[in-house]
């Protein structure tokens, strides 16, 4: 499969960000205003894109202070494109991304099916006794 890899997404892969979200239990639901909102602010935005069909079939960004700590978040693929090595090139993209190779400590949070996935990377549960919490706002709070 031929793909291209893209630091910025033009308005159409900005809609089908919003489409990938929207076929995805933890992302479904996200409005198009907020993804709008939310890429002006992350530090690194990673959109992989089908160079035949034109199409975004995978996405990743990164919250980063470029020293410590890089929070890598919503690392997706399209239920088409999975199983093709799309993921493991996108975290790879990103773990030796050029912007990122003085961080520190490369952080995510997943759940129990994906660890294996992420253990390929050297992610690991070992966190040294930190623990991840969380304090929700509900619209209009």
């Amino acid at each position: 499969m031929n793909v291209k890899v893209m630091e910025t997404l033009t308005e159409d892969d900005v809609k089908n960000l919003y489409d990938l979200y929207q076929q995805e239990w933890w992302t479904k639901g996200r409005k198009l205003n907020d993804i709008k909102e939310m890429l002006k602010h992350t530090s690194l935005v990673i959109g992989i894109q089908d160079a035949e069909a034109n199409e975004l079939i995978g996405f990743g960004r990164v919250l980063t202070d470029y020293v410590y700590k890089a929070l890598v978040l919503d690392i997706i693929v399209k239920g088409s494109h999975r199983k093709k090595g799309i993921g493991q090139y996108l975290m790879n993209y990103i773990l030796q991304h050029h912007s990122l190779q003085h961080v520190r400590h490369f952080e995510l949070y997943c759940r129990p099916e994906m660890e294996g996935f992420y253990e390929l990377f050297g992610f690991s549960k070992d966190t040294g006794g930190v623990y991840f919490m969380r304090r929700s706002r509900e619209k209009g709070f």
